[in-house]
């Protein structure tokens, strides 16, 4: 397999972030460019060790990119790339962090963000039941707009009966297009899973309901609605709503789906329509831009200090991590905790987080999924990316069992 060495680089220029006036909402003053907290140095070679502990479990190719900023989000960064095997194992190109790739649920953070600047914009009341917005959509009025971002709505993931077989349940929907109320109707055949409010439960059903939030409160389709408040204003350029073409433009990662039956072929899941998980998962991405994005997010640039507080208030989501509104914490073993989420999407795993101040991120991909040796192995790049030689290998956090089920998600 081809490989490439893990190296550090400054960027020649700064990371332009230019504040669009209107929807992207910064906090009304840039953040106060101080020292970031004290992180170890990253460790770049237990980094490319994992990559390639990936390979051997099954996945053809594993990238990580960490842009590490001094003292604010748009200053010089130096980045560290790493990466190891094949972007498309016909052709035999090799992995490039600059490939764009399938980011599932990561794209409930995008989700989220969004129903945060219209509840800044005093369009959206947080605690206010869904049925305000939505009359008539949900079994329970008690569900609020909290409790879907924050997976405390009781509302059964439809995912489960959809890819209760792997590959067959996959066939079956990637050339698919399923409206927004399809994909609920077939959550509210299954009675809620616990009283709205009580426990988190993770369901992509939550983020379906954000969607047409959304689109209910702009007037226009999420994709719309990213671009104009998010992608724009950050210059994503590798960043794309295309739901429903099943294809991801430009280079990219093939990310390959592997089968329940042991010793069966990878399927390659790259082109999809992606309908079945829209605003809880269907966003295509790079490792830069979902850098950029998650340093601005919890650098200030994106939602007033007041929203981005509520995002992070935390409900218990398993050892060693916790979940706010779309916005996953992950607790790690030198005492650091990462913001970001994690995205499980037919063919890939991704890891996106960053420090609490955004001055360090780290995305990290593998192109496999439905494997939970690739996963668990992938989980360790937060450890070498932000606890560096101090990590403990055996303070690393298991998967929380039942995290990941047949490639979905998550």
């Amino acid at each position: 397999m081809a490989s490439r060495t893990l190296r550090g680089s400054a960027l020649a220029g700064s990371l332009v972030l230019a504040l669009l006036a209107g929807p992207a909402h910064a906090a009304g003053q840039r953040p106060h460019a101080t020292a970031p907290d004290a992180l170890p140095a990253p460790d770049t070679a237990a980094l490319s060790r994992l990559l390639r502990t990936a390979l051997t479990q099954g996945a053809p190719g594993a990238m990580a990119r960490i842009d590490d900023h001094r003292t604010s989000y748009d200053d010089h960064a130096t980045v560290h790339r790493a990466t190891e095997g094949v972007a498309d194992r016909g052709t035999g190109e090799p992995m490039d962090t600059a490939d764009r790739f399938r980011i599932g649920s990561v794209t409930k953070v995008f989700s989220a963000v969004v129903l945060l600047q219209l509840a800044a914009e005093g369009r959206l009341d947080l605690d206010a039941s869904v049925d305000h917005y939505l009359p008539g959509l949900l079994p329970d009025r008690r569900i609020t707009v909290r409790h879907v971002l924050s997976h405390r709505s009781g509302l059964y993931d439809y995912t489960y009966d959809m890819f209760a077989r792997t590959v067959p349940g996959f066939e079956a929907v990637r050339s698919k297009v399923f409206s927004y109320r399809d994909l609920l109707a077939r959550s509210l055949k299954h009675p809620l899973t616990h009283t709205p409010g009580t426990v988190y439960s993770y369901s992509n059903t939550n983020f379906v309901v954000a969607g047409m939030l959304i689109e209910k409160l702009t007037g226009h389709p999420v994709r719309t609605a990213y671009e104009r408040r998010i992608i724009e204003p950050l210059k994503l350029a590798d960043t794309f709503y295309v739901h429903p073409d099943t294809k991801i433009p430009g280079r990219h990662a093939h990310g390959y789906l592997t089968p329940d039956e042991p010793k069966s072929a990878l399927v390659d899941a790259t082109d999809q329509t992606a309908s079945w998980a829209q605003s809880a998962g269907a966003l295509i991405s790079s490792a830069r831009d979902l850098n950029t994005f998650l340093s601005a997010l919890l650098g200030g640039r994106l939602l007033p200090a007041a929203r981005l507080a509520e995002m992070q208030r935390w409900v218990p989501a398993g050892t060693g991590q916790a979940y706010g509104l779309g916005l996953r914490r992950r607790d790690l073993s030198c005492g650091v905790s990462v913001y970001g989420h994690t995205g499980v999407v037919q063919g890939y795993y991704t890891y996106a987080f960053t420090s609490k101040d955004g001055l360090r991120s780290l995305t990290a991909l593998a192109t496999t999924s439905n494997n939970d040796a690739v996963n668990t192995t992938m989980l360790g790049t937060l450890e070498s990316a932000f606890c560096g030689k101090k990590a403990k290998a055996r303070g690393r956090t298991p998967l929380r069992r039942g995290a990941v089920i047949n490639g979905l998600p998550r």
